[in-house]
């Protein structure tokens, strides 16, 4: 989510996505476009993509879409997350298993497939596959930014809910949904029969992790606690207390799982990083969804778009 950190989109159909042509590994080598060759600029599906050289780390760019921030990423470092959002994914990738152990992961967006590099980079011969339907932006991340050779990424070209449809049952051990068509996440990415295809993709032990964006009432995010809650029994929202109180609009990140989650060890993760945050469970998360309504496909909505000026 931009400004707050967005990363990929999937309420977009085009004809080549349905193609889905981006079946092959997506590593392509070392290297990639260096600093003094500045600023690149480039129209995509979902808009006007720009790579920008970021001022504190020699080999990191930032990726934006019609001037919104969605990926940061470290060729020299792909351990390196640098939005808070994806910190907090990172936080539940280096929980869902022993340390090292290799995942199968299922990545919803992906944008500059920052969390797949992270998971490749952290957990080697980790098998991930990323939905990502702007396939012009997945063109320019390979070229400017490609990932090492080695890695076991397949991107695919299409909506996210098809790619989660046609998963097999009980084969990822980690699903991440950072799904946005523009600033806001698509409906049908929000839904219980959503998240229910996610719980019949995860492995015994899996869980399923998602990133949202809501300000003010928080009621979008009320209700998808709500729906995942509809679906899974365990269930943790970790967010900046000023987005907890309504104050700002930014990002949440929910995780969910038919197994107990290390909530403790969560906790100690989010509160050793720079940015603020609080992992929020049991009758405090109950509290915080209380009267909300789970979302289905017949009623959900988009989340909410962002107010003007978010992301300057």
């Amino acid at each position: 989510m931009a400004g707050m950190g967005r990363s990929s989109r999937a309420g977009r159909s085009t004809d080549r996505s349905r193609t889905e042509p981006d079946v092959r590994p997506a590593a392509t080598g070392p290297g990639g476009r260096a600093h003094a060759q500045g600023p690149l600029t480039r129209p995509v599906d979902s808009g006007l993509a720009e790579l920008r050289p970021d001022r504190d780390r020699p080999a990191a760019w930032s990726l934006l879409v019609d001037g919104a921030p969605q990926s940061l990423v470290d060729l020299a470092d792909p351990t390196h997350l640098g939005f808070e959002y994806q910190r907090r994914l990172g936080h539940l990738v280096d929980l869902v298993a022993p340390p090292g152990r290799p995942l199968t992961v299922l990545h919803l967006g992906g944008g500059a497939l920052t969390l797949a590099r992270y998971v490749a980079a952290t957990r080697p011969r980790s098998r991930q596959q990323v939905a990502e339907i702007d396939t012009a932006l997945t063109e320019l991340v390979r070229a400017e930014l490609p990932l090492e050779r080695g890695w076991q990424v397949k991107v695919r070209g299409a909506d996210a809910r098809s790619v989660l449809e046609r998963t097999p049952e009980g084969t990822v051990d980690l699903v991440i949904a950072d799904v946005f068509s523009g600033a806001r996440v698509p409906a049908h990415c929000t839904t219980v029969e959503f998240s229910a295809l996610a719980a019949r993709a995860l492995a015994p032990g899996g869980w399923y992790a998602v990133n949202i964006a809501d300000g003010s009432a928080l009621s979008f995010a009320r209700s998808q606690v709500a729906t995942l809650g509809a679906v899974f029994p365990e269930l943790c929202l970790v967010a900046d207390p000023a987005v907890l109180r309504g104050k700002r609009f930014g990002n949440l990140v929910l995780a969910a799982a038919h197994t107990g989650l290390p909530l403790a060890e969560l906790t100690r993760k989010v509160a050793s990083d720079a940015a603020l945050g609080r992992v929020e469970h049991g009758r405090a998360l109950a509290d915080f969804a209380a009267g909300a309504t789970p979302a289905t496909d017949a009623t959900a909505a988009p989340s909410p778009a962002p107010p003007p000026g978010v992301f300057r």
